[in-house]
């Protein structure tokens, strides 16, 4: 039967939920790559379709009505059908054999990505297609600079903010963990270590363009301390879980890295005081352009994965 009028269009809510996110029209609008006059006047044209206003707009910025929200939450459940929908169209019109090219963050890489081609080998194969993929871990700068100049269709990047030259799309978040051996005198400590603490503290560290370096030092430059030099530079998240278990020293680690180590035993946590440590993990993929086929997949798989974690 033919939709209601009633009906809104899905790029209307899709520019709704980005305002939800950032609070702010204009920030939507630059995410969508419109002005802010057009962003306005979408979000209008949808309260106008819905009957309801969505949006209370003052100077501080544009925050969801209580029936806004509502809508937001459902808004959001219609677009992750829709990504499928787009994601399975596009396997329809991809070839039998196809090859997939992306670049991951080594956190990504090591403990997301694993279960994220194993479930997408088994779609392939489902419809009875073939797939090449070709996976290069590295840190997320690099990755970035891969998705620009073409050598990957699909980046998975992690840190506080988005490449301004690419598009992206939040696929979950985590948080950075102080942890030392359980031997270190910090794992017996109950005062939380505090930013200039941490700041004047030489840590295990990955190297400089790694998200999870970026995401501390930005999180320390927001409080007005800068981070000394590291006791050791390491090129991968293993390598410096590695060195704090055989009692190097303390590392910034992300939750998803430590997990296990944090459960047995291994490693000890040490409160952290004053810094915001929670970080984005964003897919990256060119401007004007859109992931396609077994790309497209993935990120629905990613995606996915985000409301399972």
């Amino acid at each position: 039967m033919p939709l209601s009028p009633r009906v809104p269009e899905l790029t209307a809510l899709d520019l709704l939920l980005s305002v939800a996110r950032t609070g702010s029209l204009g920030a939507a609008a630059r995410e969508h790559h419109i002005s802010q006059q057009a962003t306005s006047e979408r979000i209008r044209r949808l309260e106008a379709t819905l009957g309801v206003q969505v949006l209370r707009r003052s100077r501080q910025g544009s925050t969801l009505t209580t029936a806004g929200a509502l809508v937001a939450d459902w808004a959001g459940q219609l677009t992750e059908l829709a990504a499928g929908l787009e994601a399975s169209v596009a396997a329809l019109r991809a070839e039998h054999h196809a090859r997939l090219r992306v670049a991951a963050s080594l956190t990504v890489a090591e403990y997301l990505m694993p279960r994220w081609l194993v479930t997408l080998r088994h779609q392939v194969e489902a419809r009875h297609d073939e797939l090449s993929v070709q996976l290069t871990a590295t840190n997320s700068e690099e990755v970035a600079e891969r998705v620009r100049d073409g050598r990957a269709g699909l980046g998975f990047v992690e840190g506080p903010a988005a490449p301004d030259d690419l598009a992206w799309r939040e696929i979950g978040t985590d948080s950075l963990v102080l942890v030392v051996p359980a031997g270190h005198p910090w794992s017996r400590r109950r005062r939380p270590v505090d930013a200039a603490e941490l700041a004047a503290t030489p840590l295990v560290s990955r190297e400089a363009g790694s998200g999870t370096r970026r995401a501390l030092e930005v999180a320390l430059e927001a409080v007005g301390h800068q981070s000394t030099e590291p006791l050791l530079e390491l090129s991968g998240t293993a390598a410096v879980r590695g060195a704090v278990l055989a009692g190097a020293g303390p590392a910034m680690l992300s939750t998803l890295a430590v997990a296990d180590d944090v459960a047995s035993g291994r490693l000890r946590t040490v409160a952290v005081t004053g810094l915001a440590l929670d970080r984005r993990l964003l897919a990256v993929w060119p401007l004007g352009s859109s992931p396609r086929g077994p790309a497209s997949d993935l990120l629905t798989i990613a995606l996915r994965g985000r409301s399972q974690r």
